[in-house]
């Protein structure tokens, strides 16, 4: 595994990039002086894991991050400009700025760079992730040296929950029914506690039937906390109250 760069200055690199159909170069100074930045850098664009989980996640919780005080969520790659480009456009990742390392400058500097040939990539980076201030590393995150492409700490959540440790329970998702009062009880008290949360209501797609499968329980709502299955709006109730008290400890 690459080794951590935390208290370190970020490396001065000149990045062309691709604006509005225009190359323009930037200078890393431009990027991180005198600014909070979230970077995390990928194996490469339009490849399962980072157009699956590592991008779209860090663009859903874009909004949740700024309010931590982070000026800039940057995504970084070796690829070159007009693949980051339309790599961005079809994420549809407006509020996050896309940052090629063409020639892996950048990468190479921050000892990041390994050979990703097994699967033909080539010379790529470590996926990671870090937050910057006025350009020094206060923080990195960087995945665990296993075969394959570890996706473990790096991710928009586990940045969000350093930079606000109140967020440690993680990814909130409620089977939910229009008209129900006890999911908009559920409702409620996640929105109390200010826990972001995906609401997911039955419908042709997903029905009753999904939900038993998923849950092993007939009605709504259903809440799951990291994978974990907390139950209908009682059981979130006593599950929040317990939490709470721990933290109180």
């Amino acid at each position: 595994m690459p080794a951590s760069r935390e208290g370190s200055a970020v490396p001065s690199i000149n990045f062309k990039v691709l604006r509005n159909g225009e190359f323009k170069n930037i200078d890393s100074s431009e990027i991180f002086k005198g600014r909070r930045v979230v970077l995390f850098a990928l194996p490469g664009a339009y490849t399962p894991t980072c157009s699956s989980g590592h991008v779209p996640r860090f663009v859903e919780l874009a909004s949740e991050l700024r309010k931590q005080g982070v000026d800039d969520i940057v995504c970084l790659s070796v690829n070159d400009p007009f693949v980051m480009d339309a790599w961005q456009r079809e994420q549809h990742a407006s509020a996050i700025t896309f940052l090629p390392d063409a020639d892996a400058s950048f990468t190479i500097a921050m000892g990041m760079l390994v050979d990703k040939a097994e699967v033909g990539l080539g010379k790529r980076s470590w996926r990671y992730s870090m937050l910057v201030n006025d350009g020094r590393i206060e923080k990195m995150f960087i995945e665990p040296d296993k075969t394959g492409d570890p996706f473990e700490v790096s991710d928009a959540d586990t940045m969000l929950t350093y930079l606000d440790p109140s967020r440690r329970m993680g990814a909130v998702t409620m089977f939910a029914r229009p008209g129900c009062p006890f999911c908009a009880r559920a409702e409620k008290l996640l929105e109390a506690r200010a826990i972001p949360h995906e609401r997911i209501d039955l419908g042709s797609a997903i029905t009753m039937n999904s939900v038993r499968a998923a849950t092993g329980a007939a009605k709504v709502p259903q809440v799951f906390i990291a994978g974990r299955l907390i139950g209908g709006s009682d059981e979130l109730q006593k599950f929040l109250d317990q939490d709470a008290q721990i933290n109180r400890k």
